[in-house]
């Protein structure tokens, strides 16, 4: 263990990945995606239809669960909480743009800026919900995974983990936000949480390679760093 107690780049870049990945869902969540697939899914049909936030989303389990492997529950836990906090900076920036003046010669209107920006009700609210709940079960389930699996299995904490914690994410955002905000019929809905969820359990196992990948080159370039040095 390093005696140096500033974080590395390796904390700074997944801590600021999950962030900007956080920060880009919330602003993308509003536009709904579909995408033709060559097969027919139960209850979804011939294509994925999934909010426009799912890959950025995806990218913060991906973020998190590199960060739990590395640097334990604890500190994933305060990553976790202090994004939720940051989704209410977060709001209040767009929504003190929002509320201010425009110029004349804006090149965005006010009323264009609001509808692509300002978030409905029912997003913010089963975003933030959705998050809270997903996110905490993520790092709790990839942690217990490694206490059963005595640390090894990588792959399977990191697919484990991320497989239920995003679908309690889809089933809570949707039913919130499109379901009780929107009114949105039940088999739309499912349709919708279907398209989702495949979706993210498809990124959840493409990106378990690259939490190797990652998790490996930091170890092994912070256990270069422990090395004892001379002293100037």
């Amino acid at each position: 263990m390093s005696s140096n107690t500033h974080p590395s780049v390796a904390q700074v870049g997944l801590v600021s990945l999950f962030i900007t990945a956080l920060v880009a869902a919330q602003v993308t969540a509003s536009k709904v995606l579909s995408f033709g697939i060559p097969f027919e899914l139960p209850l979804a049909g011939g294509a994925l239809v999934l909010p426009g936030a799912a890959l950025a989303y995806a990218l913060t389990f991906f973020a998190s669960d590199c960060y739990t492997e590395l640097y334990g529950k604890r500190a994933a836990q305060v990553v976790v909480n202090v994004g939720f906090v940051m989704n209410f900076v977060l709001l209040l920036l767009v929504w003190s743009t929002i509320a201010a003046p425009v110029a004349r010669n804006s090149p965005v209107a006010a009323g264009t800026f609001q509808q692509v920006l300002g978030a409905s009700t029912g997003v913010v609210v089963g975003s933030l919900v959705a998050y809270l709940v997903s996110q905490n079960w993520d790092v709790l389930v990839f942690h217990r995974i490694r206490e059963l699996t005595d640390g090894d299995a990588l792959w399977l904490r990191n697919i484990g983990s991320t497989a239920t914690s995003q679908l309690l994410d889809t089933v809570i955002f949707v039913t919130i936000a499109f379901v009780v905000f929107q009114g949105m019929p039940l088999d739309l809905a499912i349709s919708l949480m279907v398209g989702q969820y495949v979706f993210k359990l498809l990124v959840a196992i493409v990106d378990t390679p690259f939490v190797y990948l990652v998790v490996g080159a930091v170890r092994s370039r912070e256990s270069g760093a422990a090395e004892p040095t001379v002293a100037d």
